[in-house]
Formats: C-alpha cells, sequence, structure tokens
C-alpha cells in the first residue's frame, strides 16, 4: 500500500513532478545571520531535510522585507545583495533531486516587541491584552502601503527563482499579514480592501497576480492558507472554501491547510478541534475536495504511515505534510517509503512546571534546539529532557526565551 505515498504528484498547470507525497512543512527556524541572510547552520540543516525523503521542502517563512521581522533570526530577501549564500541554501535544500520552495511572508502586527517598533496591518486594531503585551503596536496600512508590500512579495519571489528555488509558497494562514487582511476580527476596512470576502481577499489575490506575472507561467506557486480561524468573527471555513475556489481559477499549483493563529494555535494541535481522522484538518480537507480539483496538502496530526496512506487513497489529501515530526527524525519520508516505519513517535515534552508548560513556549524552544543540533552537523535527542532542555535555553538566551515565538 505504501505505493500511494511514492506516487509522484503531477502539477498539470506548470508540468512539475513532486517525486513523492510527502512534503515537509514550514518550521519557524530562527537561524538566520545577523544580516537576515541563512546561516551555515540553516544550509546544513536543508541539505539533511534533503537527504530524509521528501518530495517537496517549504522553507521557514522568509520575510519580504526587515522592515518587518516576526521574530529574531527571521531570514529576509528582498534585495539581490546577497544571492550568493541564497543559491547556497537553494543547492543544499534539493540536493536529492526534491523540490525545494521558499515560503514567502509578511508578519503584518505579528511582530515581537523590541525588534521593531511598529507593525503594520489591515486596520488599527489591537491584539488581546494579555496577547498584545507581546507584540509592537500597529498602524492601518494606507493604500500606497498595500501596493508597496504587493510589490515586496513580487520582488521576493523573482530573487527566489533566480537563486534556484524550485518554487514559492505564499503565506496567508496563522495570523499574518495576508491572514489579517483575510479575517473580518482584524480587517474593518471601508475601502476596496476590506468588507466582503472578496475585498478582504483582494490583497492575496493582488500578490498571488503579481507574483505570478513576475515568475512566469512555468514556476510553482503555492499557497498556505487557515481552513478557519476558530475564533469569534475570525474567518469561517466557509469563506476559506470561497477563497481557495478563486485561487483555484487563477492558477495556484498547491494550497496546503493548516488552522487557526497564534491567539488560538489549533496547527500546533494545543487547541485543535475534535477530529475522528488523524490529522487536524481532514474534514475540513473532504469537504474542499468535493469542490475543487486544486492538489492539497494537509499539515498536522499524522502519526501513522497507515493514516498518511488513507488520506491519499481516499482522495483527501495529496500530499502529506509533516512539520515538527522532521524536527525530530529528518528520515521518516525515506524510512516509511522504504518500510522501515510504521508508527511517528513524538515526545511529551512537559516539564511539569504548569505555568512554563500551559504557554507552550518551552516545547517551541525544545523542538527548535533539535533544529539547532541537526545545523550543526549533529544527531538529534529525541529523549532530551525538557527541564534541562529550559535550562539551556535560560543559560543561552535568558528570561528572553519565554518571549512569544512561532511553533
Amino acid at each position: 500500500m505504501i505505493h500511494y505515498l511514492q506516487e509522484p504528484l503531477l502539477l498539470e498547470n506548470r508540468g512539475v513532478t513532486i517525486r513523492n507525497r510527502f512534503m515537509k512543512s514550514a518550521m519557524s527556524e530562527g537561524m538566520a545571520s545577523r544580516s537576515n541572510t541563512p546561516a551555515e547552520d540553516l544550509i546544513r540543516l536543508y541539505k539533511r531535510w534533503s537527504e530524509g525523503g521528501a518530495g517537496l521542502i517549504v522553507s521557514g517563512n522568509v520575510m519580504v522585507t526587515r522592515d518587518a521581522l516576526g521574530e529574531p533570526g527571521n531570514v529576509v530577501l528582498e534585495d539581490s545583495g546577497s544571492m550568493d549564500v541564497f543559491r547556497r541554501w537553494a543547492k543544499a535544500g534539493k540536493k536529492e533531486g526534491n523540490e525545494f520552495w521558499m515560503q514567502i511572508n509578511h508578519p503584518g502586527k505579528q511582530v515581537v516587541r523590541g525588534l521593531v517598533k511598529e507593525g503594520q496591518a489591515p486596520s488599527a486594531v489591537p491584539f488581546p491584552a494579555g496577547f498584545q503585551k507581546f507584540f509592537a503596536p500597529s498602524r492601518a496600512l494606507t493604500k500606497a502601503g498595500i501596493e508597496e508590500i504587493i510589490y515586496r512579495f513580487k520582488r521576493t519571489a523573482a530573487l527566489a527563482k533566480e537563486a534556484g528555488f524550485t518554487g514559492v509558497q505564499i503565506h496567508a494562514a496563522h495570523g499574518y499579514l495576508i491572514s489579517q487582511f483575510l479575517s473580518p476580527r482584524h480587517n474593518i476596512r471601508e475601502d476596496e480592501w476590506g468588507g466582503s470576502i472578496e475585498n478582504r481577499s483582494r490583497f492575496l489575490k493582488e500578490i498571488y497576480r503579481a507574483v505570478r506575472a513576475e515568475v512566469g507561467e512555468d514556476y510553482p506557486i503555492g499557497v498556505k492558507i487557515n481552513s478557519a480561524d476558530f475564533m469569534k468573527d475570525g474567518f469561517t471555513e466557509e469563506e476559506s472554501l470561497y477563497v481557495i475556489r478563486t485561487l483555484e481559477d487563477l492558477g495556484v499549483d498547491l494550497v496546503e491547510i493548516s488552522g487557526g493563529t497564534y491567539e488560538k494555535a489549533v496547527m500546533t494541535g494545543k487547541q485543535s478541534e475534535k477530529s475522528k481522522r488523524e490529522a487536524y484538518f481532514l474534514e475540513y480537507a473532504d469537504t474542499l475536495k468535493n469542490q475543487t480539483s486544486l492538489p492539497v496538502a494537509v499539515t498536522g496530526g499524522f502519526r501513522t504511515k497507515e493514516g498518511m496512506i488513507e488520506a491519499v487513497r481516499s482522495g483527501s489529501a495529496d500530499m502529506i505534510g509533516l512539520a515538527r515530526p522532521l524536527a525530530v527524525d529528518p528520515d521518516i519520508p525515506r524510512k516509511i517509503l522504504h518500510g522501515e516505519m510504521d508508527d511517528i513517535m513524538i515526545p511529551s515534552i512537559k516539564t511539569g512546571i504548569p505555568p512554563v508548560d500551559k504557554a507552550g513556549m518551552m516545547e517551541v524552544m525544545w523542538y527548535s534546539q533539535q533544529l539547532h543540533r541537526m545545523g550543526k552537523g549533529k544527531a538529534t535527542k529525541p529523549r532530551f529532557s525538557p527541564k534541562l532542555s529550559m535550562l539551556l535555553a535560560l543559560w543561552e538566551n535568558g528570561t528572553g526565551v519565554f518571549q512569544k515565538r512561532r511553533a
């Protein structure tokens, strides 16, 4: 039955074939140099993931301007000044013949306090008080500011193609800027960029059109989008279905389904809706696949070979997205494809200190430490004590380790 996962996926609009159904989904690595270019450890990490066997690897988010950093260690690609190192990153990440796409992103108002003075958003709507304390204050974008950011996305995409990345993924999920435009909770504009879902999705559509015009017709463009925000007055499943049908009409090549924002982190499984199936968003994917023929990747919650095969066999998912499991064992795709693994064993990351465990920041740091080990050419430590992990993080970073970090 493994042949369902071994089967290549043809992106018909571009004539590009992904060699199997495994996708390494984006994780925020925090491994840029001081100049926000890929550090040597980041290049080494992606070489390791390429060797792991996934047909498609998606980078952690690359910001389209260094004026808007989501967190420390973000990579930024906004000009051609450091193309040599980006070419090396692209070469390492596709070493074994897999596709390697750059995820391109703008954090909007999800910018950590202290990194930037001010965030940008569709509207000047603050986060709830307990959440806003982590982020810089934000202002509403002008129409000229919106057009400037659209330009930044297409510029970054063009540079990614020039560097040798085989595609790009536009990040429209998890409460970042495009997601903020889609959400009526965060977008209360009364012009052509707000109001109806047709208007709220205009920003994403215009970014796609600009990127497509810049990279040409032979270059894959994917979109990562929420199934829903799972919040009162947020982006709904019905709106998500509308947007994805629109993206199919525009020619998007692959949609990755996720959900939630950092206010309600459904994508990490911490607050996921109850599901009768293994992955978090398969029920939504079933609904989507009844309305579109667009290739769909589902990320979050896959833990067994049987569950992955069933998702592809049934047509619920065209690609199996894996993120945190590949921070512990980068060889999972290869092992499953070669019959060496049936179940993915993920350790429980609990310190036993309720306030720390409830916040979830230590779990993020534990996985980050595994990425850094691979970046240094070391083996991961799946049984590394969460308490020791916390002490190490405090030793290296002080109490700043408990700043809001991305999953």
